[in-house]
């Protein structure tokens, strides 16, 4: 099994494991609960800063004190929001 693979399947293991509610898109706007903490702490970091950028790593440690995810998957939901990503 190739490297891709395995890291294919080890996103899709860990999506499975976690609770429906955090998976699932909200009727009203289509957004997980993680994306809605992802777009919540980043306008809170953005009010922080006078309107300047915000770094992932920066937003990172904000989102996983309250949602449970890795590096590589907070960048997958912030290029499926910035409309590049095909899904987590």
């Amino acid at each position: 099994m190739s490297d891709s693979e395995r890291d294919r399947r080890e996103r899709a293991r860990r999506l499975r494991a976690r609770p429906i509610e955090e998976r699932v898109p909200d009727v009203r706007d289509g957004l997980t609960r993680i994306e809605r903490v992802v777009l919540w702490k980043l306008r809170e970091l953005e009010e922080e800063r006078g309107g300047r950028a915000v770094s992932s790593a920066q937003l990172y440690g904000r989102v996983v004190e309250h949602v449970n995810l890795t590096p590589d998957e907070l960048q997958r939901v912030l290029a499926r929001l910035a409309g590049r990503g095909h899904g987590i």
